[in-house]
């Protein structure tokens, strides 16, 4: 296959698969409604993605005349905070999806002419762009189904192997295992599908530290509730402290006690929460104080891109040990849930630590920045104006990630009390 058949091949994934999540699911007044003013209405999420590929496959890239251009403003991300979405004369589910249909048949024809050659297009860059930018929210759509509490239930796909078993464990079935001293190159110079906030590679002496080989488990994560973690300040930060107080907060986010056993919300139904699985819904405060509770930390950032990636026996940054599909890890929908902790051991790291990429997004105690070097391209809105230290950086992708972005190199971020991501975490300590 070559590269133009690639792109084309991936484009029509991404919108199957956006398709499935919107309007060949629910109905109109589900789209159409504000589940949470932390997330848009699902039907503003749909048009978006159409007017981002228009914007940037079309007139950017291809030079094409606008289709659509009196609904640029409505669709911009920056110009409209979530909260006021509903308000806006949106497009409607019908005419959401004319339009997206509309943009990616001119595209597909575009793409036959293109040279893919110059900054935007050499190497395919700006296609690989609006894939994986359609892909990511594809995630923050799951985000919304999941704070759904009316609806159809989003359906299991079919079981599949998760080339070995996890395990039930206590409070700590968690090991570890010691990353040696060293420099390592973090980030990436040369990767095609790279954002700019990856760019460029460079080195970075990391001190010796031991990382747990698995995220902690739902089990874990109880007995750190049950001794009265969520009530001692001792093991919070204090802003954590008093986001804990002010929301009242006991436990991961759609979690409930019933009947001496802890239930779960997932994706419209209600079920026991699996104590094998990596915890989800926690926010980088619930995460931090877990950490310190069991005398441990979260890892940094290159830490935890260290432990993913290098390989320590070659000096070099190992090919991708979850396969180019990502069939060794839980990326990609492939469950919509966690698997169990332990799964997947071909796709662990050159130290033996399982799990890093999928399942779960990782809280690390890095701010988000911009790495020496950095250049914002090709818009500075995708990273430099969220710089500064607000923002909490996540590794890892979690099993609604596709694997497109399933990278080591990859780099999430969100405020430290979002809780509706899929995100979990595993601990760190000095050697």
């Amino acid at each position: 296959m070559d590269v133009k058949e690639r792109i084309a091949a991936e484009l029509i994934a991404a919108r199957d698969r956006s398709l499935g999540l919107t309007v060949e699911t629910l109905e109109d007044s589900e789209l159409t409604s504000q589940i949470s003013p932390l997330m848009s209405p699902l039907v503003w999420d749909l048009a978006h993605i159409g007017n981002y590929e228009e914007q940037w496959l079309l007139r950017a890239a291809a030079g094409a005349q606008a289709m659509r251009p009196e609904i640029d403003g409505i669709y911009d991300a920056f110009e409209h905070p979530r909260a006021e979405r509903p308000s806006l004369p949106l497009l409607t589910p019908a005419e959401s999806r004319a339009y997206i249909t509309a943009v990616r048949d001119k595209v597909l024809d575009s793409l036959e002419k293109a040279p893919l050659t110059g900054p935007l297009t050499d190497g395919g860059f700006v296609y690989n762009m609006v894939i994986q930018h359609e892909h990511q929210h594809d995630e923050t759509m799951l985000a919304t189904h999941q704070l759904r509490t009316g609806g159809p239930a989003l359906l299991d796909p079919p079981p599949v192997g998760t080339s070995g078993s996890g395990t039930a464990g206590g409070a700590r079935t968690e090991t570890e295992v010691l990353v040696e001293a060293g420099p390592f190159v973090m980030g990436t110079s040369d990767d095609p599908w790279a954002y700019d906030n990856e760019r460029p590679g460079h080195t970075v002496d990391v001190p010796a530290f031991y990382i747990d080989t698995t995220p902690v488990s739902n089990a874990a994560y109880v007995a750190f509730m049950e001794t009265g973690g969520y009530r001692d300040p001792r093991w919070w930060h204090p802003d954590g402290w008093e986001w804990r107080s002010a929301s009242g907060k006991e436990a991961p986010g759609f979690w409930s006690r019933e009947g001496g056993q802890w239930m779960r919300r997932r994706l419209g139904r209600a079920e026991p929460v699996p104590m094998d699985e990596p915890v989800q819904h926690v926010c980088w405060y619930e995460a931090d104080a877990y950490a310190r509770w069991a005398g441990r930390r979260l890892p940094t950032e290159a830490e935890w891109e260290k432990a993913a990636s290098w390989d320590p026996v070659a000096g070099r940054k190992r090919r991708l040990p979850w396969g180019d599909s990502g069939e060794h890890a839980n990326l990609g929908q492939r469950m919509l849930r966690p698997a169990p902790v332990g799964s997947y051991p071909e796709g662990a790291s050159a130290y033996g630590v399982r799990q890093l990429l999928g399942d779960v997004w990782e809280w690390t105690a890095t701010g988000f920045d911009g790495y020496p070097g950095f250049r914002s391209y090709p818009y500075k809105e995708y990273s430099e104006v969220f710089f500064g230290g607000d923002y909490k950086v996540l590794k890892g992708g979690s099993w609604a990630t596709h694997p497109l972005s399933g990278r080591p190199t990859f780099r999430n971020w969100d405020f430290p009390i979002r809780r509706q991501i899929f995100a979990g975490f595993r601990c760190a300590r000095a050697a």
